[in-house]
């Protein structure tokens, strides 16, 4: 029975890791009400800022930000011209974990009317991601739009020890929130 266990284990990490983005996909035409980005990576907020510049969302709301930045800070730290986009940027503190960016994202997307948005985060926390934020908002357009950090292996990941730790931890994480899905 064990044995079964971890072949069912080790089958689903594979799927998990096959099935993560490699690259972004084509994006639908238009604009969406929001850009969001999960933070946890400087490629990320780049990410957003860069699709709200190209006018891709009327605003981009950034999650999980450590309490104290503020957004000239942040258009500093990515080296961004302009303060044209700060009016259109919003910082959500609350959030410290996934399930607390869905919710802090839900709340947010509740009070401006939002029915669409474009979610930023890493390729491998996607699929999680998705996840978490289709069960708080189950009438919003959620188009994923990953970023691929530098240092992530998509490709041969079980022969780098930070991607191979990266994609199990995800899968561990993904699996639990689909437990507690169901």
């Amino acid at each position: 029975m064990a044995s079964v266990l971890i072949l069912a284990w080790a089958a689903g990490l594979i799927w998990f890791a096959e099935s993560l983005p490699r690259r972004a996909a084509a994006q639908p035409a238009g604009t969406t009400d929001a850009v969001v980005v999960l933070t946890g990576g400087a490629d990320r907020l780049s990410t957003g800022v860069d699709l709200l510049a190209q006018g891709r969302a009327r605003k981009l709301f950034v999650s999980g930000v450590y309490h104290g930045v503020d957004v000239s800070r942040l258009l500093r730290l990515i080296r961004q011209q302009g303060r044209e986009l700060e009016c259109c940027m919003v910082l959500g503190h609350a959030a410290d974990n996934t399930r607390g960016n869905a919710e802090e994202t839900a709340a947010w997307i509740s009070k401006e009317g939002f029915t669409s948005l474009l979610l930023v985060t890493a390729n491998y926390h996607m699929p999680r991601s998705l996840l978490e934020f289709q069960r708080l908002m189950p009438g919003v357009k959620i188009i994923p739009h990953p970023a691929f950090p530098q240092g992530f292996k998509t490709d041969q990941w079980w022969h780098h020890a930070r991607s191979f730790n990266l994609v199990t931890s995800e899968y561990l994480k993904y699996l639990i929130a689909l437990v507690r899905f169901w």
